[in-house]
């Protein structure tokens, strides 16, 4: 049995509600990235691996509430603390005022849960110390990442196919990185380097999808002659590569929702970036990159035929 075999659904045809949907979902998703500058200074939730600061993560022997353990750090400053996979975990935040006061914070913390809860009433599971200085060298060598692997799509693609197969390829891995920043601003996820990771798989991802279905819409383009219809080409080349779209990513998501369910807190939110990302990568390829090749084709031949209109009226003059 072979999936999808013989499908022939009308997606370019519906290609304007396709459109109008993802324009709504990144207007909200920006209007949100806004909204959390104004509230929270910044556009997304960075975490200390791009602000700095220090992180400490404790486990109780018992359990504790956060309101206790926010009097107990109340001379500590004003560190952000957050329950983090067991009852009786948590992981607290404090950022940094000072570059000289990066191991003083974690002691500080640590002499402060002792003092209220006893010497052996929890366990250290873990401390990370991140200068502001790397933090902020860390945020511009992520968006660089990001930048470069844009750039290097459109080269890409470009010699293999050729500038406007690169080009909606770009506009498809561009909607799909604001849908993902849309969605972690919205739910205030915290952004670390894992997440830059999940960002930038999300792209190699995407591309790898869209390049796919560019290649079959290229071997059909070879084979129609001079003067074929587009629209219902693209639309063919699309449900000829449904089943492959469909089943990688479906068992691509079955190991994403494995791991968001059974891998813990730690990797709860890389895995949740990931389901997203690969959802909105698998709906871009169909719906966002093809229909943005063929209205980039339609630009270019529009384009092409005034050019030798007035070339020929130049000719005949």
């Amino acid at each position: 049995m072979r999936l999808f075999a013989g499908a022939n659904y009308p997606f370019i045809a519906n290609q304007r509600y396709a459109f109008w949907a993802s324009g709504i979902a990144i207007g909200l998703g920006i209007i949100v990235m806004i909204a959390n500058t104004i509230m929270i200074g910044s556009w997304l939730d960075y975490g200390v691996d791009f602000t700095g600061g220090t992180l400490v993560q404790v486990q109780f022997q018992q359990p504790v509430r956060v309101e206790q353990i926010r009097e107990a750090l109340a001379g500590a400053g004003a560190p952000e603390i957050t329950r983090f996979g067991e009852e009786s975990e948590f992981i607290i935040r404090a950022p940094l005022a000072e570059q000289a006061a990066i191991e003083g914070v974690a002691d500080t913390i640590e002499e402060a849960l002792r003092a209220r809860f006893g010497q052996d009433a929890f366990t250290v599971v873990r401390t990370e110390l991140v200068g502001p200085k790397i933090g902020g060298e860390l945020q511009q060598k992520a968006g660089f990442a990001i930048l470069f692997s844009f750039l290097l799509t459109l080269i890409y693609l470009a010699v293999r196919f050729e500038f406007r197969f690169g080009l909606a390829a770009v506009i498809a891995t561009a909607h799909d990185i604001l849908f993902t920043l849309g969605f972690l601003a919205g739910f205030r996820i915290e952004v670390g380097l894992p997440t830059v990771a999940a960002v930038l798989t999300i792209v190699g991802y995407s591309l790898n999808d869209t390049i796919i279905v560019f290649d079959r819409i290229r071997e059909n383009l070879k084979k129609a002659g001079r003067r074929p219809n587009e629209p219902e080409l693209v639309n063919g080349s699309i449900n000829q590569t449904l089943p492959r779209t469909v089943l990688t990513s479906g068992t691509t998501l079955i190991v994403l929702f494995t791991l968001y369910l059974l891998g813990g807190a730690v990797i709860r939110d890389f895995a949740a970036v990931l389901i997203v990302g690969i959802l909105v990568g698998t709906y871009s390829s169909i719906f966002v990159a093809s229909p943005a090749l063929l209205i980039i084709r339609r630009y270019w031949a529009a384009k092409t035929a005034k050019k030798e209109r007035r070339a020929a009226a130049a000719a005949s003059v």
